[in-house]
């Protein structure tokens, strides 16, 4: 079916060009819910919390996490816009700039490292496989594969992925690999030490639930390239807010569970080899073959947001996305992974709390004449400097959900006050 709106980000989709159900998108968030970087996630929250803990911050930041992402999916549903375009019912035309910029940035980011636990977990499999001096043993090589096979995805267009690929086949992939990891999980240890097993209290859990809400905020600034192809509001946010919560609740779950239960190594990687020795891999391989589709993700939406502010080609665009995620995968660590996921909570959770305000309370549903709007710029500015100092100061608090509410709360009080903070 063609549909050219796809590879316009600047204009609506038409009514025509809204044809994913609620299947359509539980599928669509249940795997970008699911991954290896989830798995990841969870590994981060375990040594900390132990199970009990791990499994608490899981939950309710996931619930939060994905309240927000619903929510925001409805307003790309409702208007037919891309993520980026959508902001100009807050920002303006010329104010999208900024937060479009940081969405490339962090997009870019987790393309790259989403190829590199791609990588490295190929790259584990083969060695136990085929030995050490292997060709396919070569990371290198699977940087490679994986960057190609991810960019291809994206340029054949959200619509054929999400229907072709996620919904035949893909979906039901995740669901087989982690039945087989918590089969696994139950025969191997016991559930009551597992779930008695505590942490070293390294972690905050204040803090371990501003990690868990990042992994679906992560996803604010591109929900709506795919919610706005959605039927209704009511299967864009149930669509979106089942498939996420469910798979990244139980994705995590397991990344917790296998850290406490079988892993004493600080290594990155330690998980990995973990989970590579189970069913002789073949779980660990199911999740690897799907992990494409948060890669997909993240290369289709940076071009539409480069898109946004460049007159140039989508094709070209996500070819180049592609690329760049490629070359930046053949070096970046894992070490700062944690870093990364409170850095990207610091500029979207503020941001979307003005999205938020703006759309929901203050009822703005048509992009501003003004070319910036200075008043949600300034309660947004201001978010990211609660939320840093939260993180600095006060890190027991937790700083995702403070900084959220304190920009939406500035944002409607400068839109109640006759004069804003800056000038229009």
């Amino acid at each position: 079916m063609k549909n050219n709106s796809i590879y316009t980000p600047s204009e609506p989709v038409s009514a025509q060009g809204r044809v994913l159900g609620w299947r359509d998108l539980f599928s669509l968030w249940f795997s970008l819910g699911m991954g290896l970087m989830v798995l990841q996630a969870g590994a981060i929250l375990a040594p900390g919390l132990g199970m009990a803990g791990s499994l608490l911050a899981i939950f309710t930041g996931t619930l939060i996490g994905v309240i927000l992402l619903a929510l925001v999916g409805l307003i790309g549903g409702q208007t037919g816009m891309s993520s980026m375009s959508s902001l100009t019912l807050s920002l303006g035309r010329k104010g999208i700039a900024l937060p479009a910029l940081f969405n490339i940035l962090q997009l870019i980011g987790w393309g790259a490292f989403e190829i590199v636990v791609m990588r490295d977990a190929a790259s584990l499999l083969a060695k136990q496989a085929l030995g050490e001096q292997s060709l396919w043993a070569n990371p290198t090589l699977w940087t490679l594969v994986f960057g190609v096979v991810a960019t291809l995805l994206a340029v054949c267009g959200p619509l054929a992925f999400i229907r072709v690929v996620l919904r035949r086949w893909g979906i039901w992939l995740l669901i087989a690999s982690c039945a087989w990891l918590s089969i696994n999980l139950f025969r191997q240890t016991s559930l009551t030490a597992l779930w008695h097993k505590a942490g070293d209290g390294s972690m905050p859990f204040a803090l371990a639930c501003d990690i868990v809400v990042s992994m679906a905020l992560s996803w604010l600034p591109l929900v709506s390239d795919y919610t706005r192809f959605g039927r209704s509001s009511r299967q864009n946010f149930f669509g979106t807010a089942c498939g996420f919560f469910l798979g990244s609740l139980w994705m995590m779950a397991l990344g917790a569970a296998y850290t406490l239960a079988f892993v004493s190594s600080q290594d990155s990687n330690a998980l990995l080899l973990a989970l590579s020795g189970v069913a002789l891999g073949i779980p660990l391989l199911l999740i690897l073959v799907d992990e494409h589709e948060n890669t997909f993700a993240d290369i289709h939406s940076a071009a539409l947001s480069t898109g946004t502010l460049l007159p140039v080609g989508i094709g070209k665009l996500t070819a180049m996305i592609g690329l760049i995620c490629t070359l930046i995968a053949w070096g970046v660590p894992l070490a700062r992974y944690e870093n990364f996921l409170l850095l990207i909570g610091s500029v979207f959770a503020p941001l979307f709390g003005v999205v938020l305000m703006n759309y929901f309370v203050l009822g703005r549903r048509q992009p501003t004449t003004r070319s910036l709007d200075g008043r949600s710029l300034t309660a947004w500015i201001l978010g990211i400097a609660t939320y840093h100092v939260i993180a600095q100061f006060y890190p027991n608090l937790g700083a995702t959900l403070p900084s959220l509410f304190v920009a939406a709360l500035l944002c409607g009080v400068l839109a109640k006050s006759r004069k804003g903070l800056l000038s229009d």
